[in-house]
């Protein structure tokens, strides 16, 4: 169980410093999409509503949160991995929700204004941002928050810490 723990709450944090890039990506896109949630209904609830979601208020409301929660826990690098993992579970719901109706034309919200507007193609269009935020999450549930972040930071206080207790006792 403790190393379970360690995965999700000490991830490394050698990753490239490059690594701050797809985290400053993705928690600025989950943290904006999660405020249109709230200022625009036809984004939250209603899309949710449109999608056939159960509770859609409740849902709708709740991905708002956490998108804007979990997007600046992203930007600054904390909890990066529970964070990645939700956002690939959601991504992952989000891609199933939307694409199959539109391979199917079933799609309830409106089409693209331009072919191709449902079928392969549409789908393959239409997924370009889901993919990148799943691509962008699981790169961060992979290697870590990268050096430049509030985790790495964390780890060296907390290194520098037991460091200075060891020298003290010795001394």
């Amino acid at each position: 169980m403790k190393k379970v723990w360690e995965w999700f709450f000490e991830p490394p944090v050698d990753a490239p410093a490059a690594t701050i890039i797809l985290r400053l990506m993705a928690g600025s896109v989950f943290f904006w999409e999660g405020v249109m949630k709230f200022v625009f209904p036809n984004q939250g609830v209603g899309r949710f509503t449109k999608l056939g979601f159960p509770a859609p208020h409740f849902l709708a409301t709740g991905d708002g949160w956490f998108e804007i929660i979990g997007g600046a826990l992203l930007l600054v690098g904390l909890l990066t991995r529970p964070v990645a993992i939700l956002f690939v579970v959601e991504m992952v719901v989000a891609m199933l929700s939307t694409k199959i109706p539109l391979y199917l034309g079933t799609y309830p919200l409106p089409l693209p204004p331009v072919p191709p507007q449902i079928g392969f193609w549409a789908v393959l269009h239409e997924i370009r941002s889901e993919y990148a935020q799943l691509a962008c999450s699981l790169f961060v549930v992979l290697v870590g928050p990268g050096r430049l972040s509030l985790e790495a930071w964390l780890q060296q206080k907390e290194t520098r810490t037991r460091r200075d207790i060891r020298m003290a006792t010795v001394s």
